[in-house]
């Protein structure tokens, strides 16, 4: 099966109802989705032969770590070696573990329950001696790379993001707000993880040297020809046309409150970098009025949005990562940005998506 992929302006004229998205592309969507999605091998970033480094090793029946220079255990805390290497792997593996922070959790025990499915272990989220071999001969041990803050980087421009959808929508742009938070949404990690493993640093400063961990780039081999948002697992998992899962991300979903769909539908199209329009009619949330907001990843749909045949609907980013699944939408699919910007690259016009 052939699916269309169709990148929407969306200029629906009805306001839709559930996240009230109306979406348009900015027209600098492409370059600045482009520059905040930077992945290995673009300007900053460590050679690769750097890269591939394994600091990770399983043996003996544990994980051993070696951290890099001027990485100590005391700036590491609680997070332990194995947790840290389980996470920066099953995020290349493309079973998202959400923010990135060595201290596992939901997110974690979850991806680790969909790779094992996907490689044929035993179900479960135990971390034991079969998940760990599995993921050291397919993602190897390389945790750490580097990154040095780029001039573009330290030039930004940054935004103060108001609360309020009326000071929002007087904005040009709804972007990072600091080097800090633009630089641990690329590398996939938690905020405070990535000051930890550098305490001195100015983020923000052209040249600065950066210890990172050697995340995964999101991308999925082929096309996605289905979608399960499984809501009582807070996930939502992709296949491809032979029934095999293909990625799994961490999911927000609606509420008790503000249910998500039931059924199948089938996705419309794909918006990058979209607008969001709020209308309070018929609305038991948010203030009153209409108000459209710019595009940026702290839109509150952040840098993507794969529209929905149920009008309203549709699988989005997400200004708060580290909230993934750990929150309710209005009905929505929160994914993290990256992790939406991933599944829209392999998605198209067609696929079906089946809330269960």
């Amino acid at each position: 099966m052939t699916h269309h992929r169709l990148l929407a302006p969306l200029v629906a004229a009805a306001m839709l109802a559930a996240c009230g998205f109306q979406g348009t592309d900015s027209p600098e969507a492409d370059s600045d989705r482009a520059e905040s999605a930077a992945q290995p091998g673009s300007d900053g970033y460590d050679d690769p032969r750097t890269a591939s480094q394994e600091e990770a090793r399983f043996a003996n029946g544990k994980v051993e770590l070696t951290l890099p220079d001027g990485v100590t255990d005391e700036m590491m805390g609680e997070r332990t070696p194995t947790m840290l290497a389980v996470q920066v792997m099953l995020d290349r593996s493309r079973h998202s573990p959400g923010v990135i922070d060595g201290r596992g959790g939901g997110n974690t025990d979850r991806a680790i329950r969909y790779y094992r499915e996907a490689h044929g272990l035993s179900g479960g989220s135990e971390v034991d001696r079969a998940l760990l071999e599995s993921l050291f001969e397919n993602e190897r041990g390389d945790v750490f790379r580097t990154y040095t803050v780029t001039e573009a980087d330290a030039q930004g421009p940054f935004y103060d993001v108001p609360e309020s959808f009326a000071a929002m929508s007087d904005l040009e742009k709804l972007g990072y707000e600091t080097p800090l938070e633009m630089l641990a949404e690329r590398f996939h990690m938690d905020q405070d993880f990535l000051r930890a493993l550098n305490p001195d640093a100015d983020f923000g400063k052209a040249g600065t040297k950066l210890v990172i961990v050697s995340h995964g780039n999101g991308a999925i081999d082929g096309e996605i020809a289905r979608i399960e948002v499984r809501k009582g697992d807070d996930s939502l998992v992709a296949f491809d046309e032979a029934g095999d899962i293909v990625a799994s991300y961490p999911a927000t979903i609606g509420s008790s409150r503000f249910p998500s769909p039931s059924g199948t539908m089938d996705v419309l199209a794909v918006a990058p970098e979209p607008n969001y329009t709020f209308t309070s009619e018929g609305r038991e949330w948010g203030p009153e009025g209409t108000y459209i907001l710019p595009p940026g990843p702290n839109n509150p749909v952040g840098g993507t949005w794969i529209d929905l045949a149920k009008e309203g609907y549709g699988i989005h980013g997400s200004p708060d990562p580290e909230l993934i699944a750990k929150s309710n939408s209005h009905g929505c699919v929160r994914l993290t940005n990256w992790d939406a910007a991933a599944l829209a690259k392999a998605v198209g016009q067609g696929v079906t998506v089946e809330f269960v």
